[in-house]
């Protein structure tokens, strides 16, 4: 089990409010994002080092990549405000009425009367929650307008990304750009682990998950888009922050009873591989802001650790 809920087979009742254009107008414009090149050619997806093989991190598979760009920043609040004020766009997590919020973010006596989710029970479906109110009603994204957007789903992913001109990346081409030119490096920034304390070169959880954040690293929940470091390859919050969508369908390579079952789940779900963990993973739980961890998340599920980066061909 990850640091994300299994999706519910229901949701509350209701229907979140559509946000109106008049509405997110008053969110601050956000400098349109710088981009990464990558000349394509050979290159690998996947691990000689898994940490968690269940997952499928590996073995090592070569690809050949065509040339690629990305964003240098996953989507912000700001340019998803402008892609919803110029389309009417309305999320999947709108249209359910509700969404999956982290409860350490919410107001206690709120967190305690929402439902929480079976085996992930710091999980809550909460009425309302989606993009433009994070974390349900009485909450919003104004002063977050370079924060990443959350509550994002894999169609809403798509829907933006074609909307900017470009598409979702490939697991391969992802960990291509993670790598920023370091081979079979564990993280973007070469081997060396996070700590609580001293080293802190992403936005993940410090602390005791999943109820003692210490923020060490100043920030509780997301962050700025940029506020790390970024990879060789010009590129922020690889690792961390928020989760981000690829174009692949989620599935295990391996002849074992357990990959198959849980390939069959995956299908059943409609999951795609989600890649670069977030602000809610660590070391003792969800390892999985290395490159090559991975996730297999339902295409019509969104959270509050959920966003995305939009790739481009050539």
């Amino acid at each position: 089990m990850g640091c994300c809920p299994s999706r519910l087979p229901a949701g509350p009742a209701g229907a979140a409010r559509p946000v109106r254009s008049a509405e997110i107008v008053e969110i601050a414009d956000a400098t349109p994002p710088g981009q990464a090149a990558f000349a394509g050619g050979r290159s690998h997806v996947g691990t000689r080092r898994p940490e968690i093989p269940e997952d499928g991190e590996g073995p090592v598979r070569p690809v050949r990549l065509r040339p690629f760009r990305c964003d240098s920043f996953p989507v912000t609040n700001a340019r998803f405000a402008a892609f919803v004020a110029a389309t009417g766009y309305v999320t999947v997590a709108e249209r359910f009425g509700w969404g999956q919020v982290f409860a350490g973010l919410m107001n206690p006596a709120e967190a305690a009367a929402a439902r929480a989710f079976p085996g992930t029970p710091w999980w809550r479906a909460v009425p309302g929650a989606c993009w433009h109110a994070p974390e349900g009603p009485g909450s919003g994204i104004t002063g977050r307008a370079s924060h990443p957007a959350v509550h994002v789903g894999w169609d809403d992913a798509r829907a933006f990304a074609t909307w900017a001109g470009g598409r979702l990346p490939s697991e391969a081409e992802w960990e291509h750009a993670a790598r920023g030119g370091l081979d079979q490096a564990r993280f973007p920034w070469g081997d060396r682990e996070p700590d609580d304390t001293g080293f802190l070169p992403c936005n993940i959880w410090q602390g005791r998950f999943p109820d003692h954040d210490t923020a060490a690293d100043g920030h509780a929940g997301t962050s700025p888009v940029g506020a790390y470091p970024a990879n060789g390859a010009g590129l922020h919050d690889m690792a961390g922050n928020v989760w981000e969508w690829t174009a692949d369908p989620f599935r295990v390579r391996s002849a074992k009873s357990a990959a198959a079952a849980r390939n069959a789940h995956a299908r059943q779900e409609n999951q795609r591989v989600t890649k670069g963990g977030s602000f809610l993973c660590h070391i003792s739980y969800c390892y999985r802001y290395r490159i090559a961890a991975r996730s297999g998340t339902a295409a019509d599920s969104g959270a509050s650790n959920t966003g995305m980066r939009v790739f481009y061909d050539g």
